[in-house]
């Protein structure tokens, strides 16, 4: 083995930080709410090229988000799954590798036989995070939540999490619950360019 192939040395490596992106609403046009394929059309323009950007360099990404559709009994299961695969297989062939997917198909108060239940994974939890954080070491301080509602800003700010609100064609970000957001950016592409460009200059 020569050196170019050694590990870093511990205690060389910069921390390992994470954006957790909400998929529904920020990764994801609003249509592909009701498509029961996935096809690259559904993914916001500009997304694939700013997360590989961003995966290159060193941010590890993951997926979150409560998919109600689901667990309120709207789509079938098994389509929301093979809907998944497929979207994370399109992403991975473009270079951008999904760490893990945090979406939760379940709801205590509302969810359908077989999806009405408590999950540390449905937001505001901070399920998401802390798994990644004993997982795969990601250290939340350093770490960033992008979404377009409230409840997983929420969820990000209560984990320790830095978070940026994403608008698409609103004029605010949705939900109610607090949180203290960072910025609030017109799209997914300005969120992670205005978080890589700040990280690259500090």
């Amino acid at each position: 083995m020569n050196s170019s192939q050694l590990p870093p040395l511990e205690g060389t490596q910069g921390p390992r930080r994470a954006l957790f992106v909400k998929r529904q609403g920020t990764l994801l046009t609003s249509a592909a709410l009701c498509a029961d394929r996935f096809s690259p059309e559904l993914l916001v323009p500009g997304v694939v090229e700013a997360l590989f950007r961003a995966s290159q360099a060193g941010w590890s990404i993951y997926l979150l988000g409560n998919e109600d559709q689901v667990a309120h009994g709207h789509m079938e299961y098994d389509c929301w799954e093979r809907f998944e695969a497929d979207l994370l297989s399109y992403l991975e062939r473009q270079g951008v590798r999904i760490v893990r997917s945090y979406s939760c198909t379940d709801d205590p108060i509302n969810g359908v036989k077989g999806h009405r239940k408590e999950s540390v994974f449905r937001l505001p939890n901070t399920g998401p995070m802390y798994h990644a954080k004993q997982f795969e070491g990601i250290e939340l301080k350093f770490s960033w939540v992008i979404g377009d509602d409230s409840i997983e800003l929420a969820a990000g700010w209560r984990a320790g999490c830095l978070s940026a609100g994403v608008l698409g064609s609103r004029e605010q970000v949705t939900g109610t619950l607090e949180t203290d957001t960072a910025f609030v950016a017109e799209d997914l592409t300005g969120a992670l360019e205005a978080i890589t460009t700040a990280v690259r200059a500090a």
